[in-house]
């Protein structure tokens, strides 16, 4: 098995039927003289600017983007804007990956295998050690409140003017299932005081900080050099800045916004697996609460010991989606998981919206491994609920994308075959309402056409990207019926409220989202990705046929 990697998986889909719209296009006449437009990326972009003589690249504002329509089974047909009716708006959050980067129970000192910071050119990763850890990874609350208040400032779909409904979390809401983690992650949600820090709260224990002993330059250090040591590789080489008391600033308390919505949530492999990929045993538990932390390969530090930092069973992360330690949280009780999840531990659920049935899927295989399936009794549910569902429009919801549906593995953990991702594929097609399948794990934006020959039904599916990684987006999709045959889906991707240039302040939680979107931008693992997806997966107005029933 491998470690988590963040570049899981390449485009390898033409868009369908893609033509860009400029100036007053389809999907802008819509919004034309009714809808204001919200400050999405439909406004403007964030772009990694040209690297300045130290190598450090400052975040651009660019132009915003029209919205590229594309379609699947069904033609566009003109006038379709005046005829719309609007049906839904929500928002996806995904891979949120708020981490505890000071616990034992991490890998940091394996990230360095996919480094090239001696300049010999190897790299003896090939990629799979990408997420051991990140400069930016101590920032991910701040980011995920952000986000919210993003979210919240803009309340309506750019397109339909439709207040959105919810908003919904497609997995690896934290890094390492760790309880502490996942509390921080629903804490920012629901709007309650977070504190992302643990071990010692009077300071920073871990790889990052300039202890002289434990000082090792191919991490980032924030707070400068030990007198008599060398910079630190990433300042050196790419330009990194020295920002004095960001450890500090980045443990203290702070008041999330909380999202103005109710919002649901879905099980990721970093949900449930150590760091994404190894099955939990007792030893690494013990290691994770313990008081030792690796920093380097021959490197140990002693920690303060925190049982806050204890893995949770699936069962026990359902659980605490019905605690909150907020007077204002938005609902609903258990995010969308109901009793009988409480009482047997699994892991899927669904609820309606309106004329919308979303299937919210756990597709993560609790033997190991990065990449997703899912049991034959879920498989069975699936097929239940899709049968009693022929009067609504089905939207599937998951962490994992159908092509990274490949875990077949088998043990102690859940004994039994598994189902992949061709034979969920083949019964979503049998089943002509539904329309979408909205997705994260790659941390990459992406959009497919899926279909099969012979069959009746035909769908998109919508990936989109992480918090944690540049660009660090979130994804607004709505859903109209142009009462001409046809259904049209918008999605708008969302920067969250950091502006593009940091200030240099670090007393204010949006400006350390700033600086951390800055740090994604420059994280030297990631310079030859493009994870803002092609033009045909960013703002896109995505249509399909309708089902018989509208029809």
């Amino acid at each position: 098995m491998q470690i988590s990697r963040r570049d899981l998986l390449r485009s390898s889909a033409a868009v369908a039927g893609g033509v860009t719209l400029g100036g007053l296009g389809l999907a802008d006449a819509a919004v034309a003289g009714t809808v204001p437009l919200a400050p999405t990326t439909r406004k403007r972009v964030y772009l990694k600017g040209e690297p300045d003589a130290t190598g450090w690249r400052p975040v651009v504002e660019g132009p915003g983007e029209p919205y590229v329509v594309r379609s699947l089974g069904a033609k566009p047909q003109a006038g379709r804007g005046k005829r719309r009716k609007p049906l839904l708006a929500f928002a996806q959050l995904s891979d949120v990956h708020i981490v505890d980067s000071q616990s034992p129970g991490r890998v940091d000192y394996l990230d360095r295998n996919d480094d090239d910071m001696d300049g010999d050119g190897q790299n003896d990763g090939h990629g799979i050690y990408k997420s051991a850890w990140r400069p930016q990874e101590i920032l991910g609350a701040h980011v995920a409140d952000a986000m919210v208040r993003q979210i919240n400032q803009i309340r309506r779909g750019p397109v339909t003017g439709k207040p959105l409904a919810f908003a919904i979390q497609t997995g690896d809401n934290s890094d390492n299932s760790q309880y502490n983690e996942v509390r921080w992650n629903i804490e920012v949600l629901d709007g309650a005081e977070v504190r992302a820090d643990s071990g010692d709260l009077t300071r920073f224990e871990g790889a990052m900080d300039g202890t002289p002993e434990y000082y090792d330059v191919r991490y980032w250090h924030p707070e400068g050099t030990p007198e008599g040591l060398e910079d630190d590789r990433p300042r050196s080489m790419f330009g990194f800045p020295v920002v004095p008391g960001l450890l500090d600033a980045a443990r203290a308390p702070f008041q999330a916004e909380g999202l103005a919505m109710p919002w649901y949530t879905a099980f990721g492999n970093h949900d449930a697996l150590r760091q994404g990929n190894f099955v939990w045993d007792q030893a690494f538990e013990d290691r994770a609460t313990g008081d030792t932390k690796q920093i380097t390969p021959n490197v140990y530090r002693t920690v303060t010991p925190d049982p806050d930092r204890r893995p949770l069973s699936k069962k026990e992360w359902i659980e605490e989606h019905f605690t909150t330690n907020s007077a204002t949280a938005p609902g609903p009780v258990g995010h969308g998981f109901k009793q009988h999840n409480r009482e047997t531990g699994l892991g899927y659920y669904y609820f309606d919206a309106g004329l919308v049935r979303f299937i919210v899927l756990d597709t993560v295989n609790p033997n190991g491994n990065q990449n997703g399936s899912i049991d034959p009794t879920q498989f069975s549910w699936l097929q239940s609920v899709l049968k009693k569902s022929s009067k609504k429009l089905v939207v599937v919801a998951s962490h994992h994308t159908l092509s990274t549906m490949t875990n077949g593995y088998t043990g102690s953990a859940q004994p039994g075959p598994r189902v992949l991702g061709e034979y969920i594929l083949g019964e979503l097609v049998e089943h002509d309402n539904v329309i979408a399948w909205v997705n994260g794990h790659t941390h990459t934006n992406h959009i497919w056409p899926q279909q099969v020959k012979g069959k009746p039904g035909r769908f998109w599916e919508i990936n989109t990207a992480s918090h944690i990684d540049w660009p660090q987006q979130a994804r607004l999709i709505e859903v109209a019926d142009n009462r001409d045959g046809t259904i049209s889906i918008f999605t708008t991707l969302l920067d969250h409220a950091g502006p593009a240039e940091w200030s240099g302040a670090i007393d204010d939680p949006v400006q350390l989202a700033a600086l951390s979107r800055e740090l994604a931008a420059n994280d030297w693992q990631e310079q030859g990705s493009d994870r803002r997806g092609t033009t045909g997966s960013r703002n896109t107005e995505l249509v399909l046929r309708a089902p018989k029933f509208l029809r």
